[in-house]
């Protein structure tokens, strides 16, 4: 990997290895992120060998005894049929979605990663997570997320009725939108001790996460930490986009549209 900076190379012909997106928040409700999450599979993500789904694909998962209910049947099944045009399909659990089990990750045609994955695309390491656990100075959330993450939370919540599981986590989402309101940026992001501590640990310098809503490229020394962005295509200006990775390591961000977003050198 040279030390080029980012983007540098974007326009060489070296063909895309892997395409990494999150935080698009499906939905019922929201037929235009469908739209666009249907545009990207077919017009991008049916071109790359791999693609990463970096967490809260979905705005909720109540358990994958929901997988009837016919919208995630409509997701699903495009999930299904990327993976069966041969596109390697791979899944890191978000805060809304963590309860994706293996009966989705078999009906989608993917496999599901550990929530720290590091991996190495056209001879580039580098570290990928949703981005939550990373935001350590937002300790409710943090005592939320130790409690739900562990298997035994998990075990009696999915015992629970599928209609009680959805009513409970809309009180829950309802009580997360009160409580942002009164948190300030710089909790709810993450911290850059909880990122040098990841960087340390993984023996990596490229990192790419979600979660934060906050699209960037942040270098700190040797090394760098991409941020995916939500999606929104009806907000103004519209939001959402993905990063692509080629056969020489180069990584470049891209606009809903397709767009190259300009690396600064």
């Amino acid at each position: 990997m040279s030390n080029t900076p980012t983007g540098a190379r974007a326009h060489h012909a070296e063909p895309v290895r892997a395409l990494f997106i999150s935080d698009l928040h499906l939905q019922a409700a929201q037929p235009a992120i469908t739209a666009a999450f249907h545009e990207f599979l077919e017009r991008h993500a049916r071109h790359a060998p791999q693609l990463f789904l970096l967490g809260d694909l979905f705005e909720y998962w109540a358990g994958d005894d929901d997988l009837d209910e016919p919208f995630n049947q409509h997701i699903v099944a495009a999930l299904r049929r990327l993976s069966d045009a041969g596109t390697a399909i791979y899944w890191i659990a978000g805060n809304r979605d963590f309860l994706v089990g293996e009966d989705f990750a078999a009906a989608a045609g993917l496999t599901l990663l550990p929530e720290v994955y590091v991996t190495t695309i056209g001879g580039q390491p580098l570290v990928l997570v949703h981005g939550d656990a990373q935001c350590t100075e937002d300790v409710k959330y943090m005592e939320f997320r130790a409690m739900v993450r562990q298997p035994a939370w998990q075990r009696q919540f999915l015992a629970m009725p599928l209609a009680q599981r959805k009513a409970i986590i809309a009180g829950m989402r309802d009580n997360s939108r009160q409580d942002q309101g009164a948190k300030s940026y710089t909790i709810m992001d993450v911290t850059p001790q909880a990122i040098a501590d990841l960087f340390a640990q993984t023996g990596t310098n490229v990192m790419i996460h979600g979660h934060t809503h906050r699209p960037a490229l942040h270098t700190v020394g040797a090394t760098r930490r991409y941020v995916l962005p939500d999606w929104e295509p009806a907000a103004t200006p519209p939001r959402g986009g993905w990063i692509a990775i080629d056969g020489n390591g180069n990584i470049t961000r891209h606009a809903l549209d397709g767009a190259i977003i300009p690396t600064p050198r």
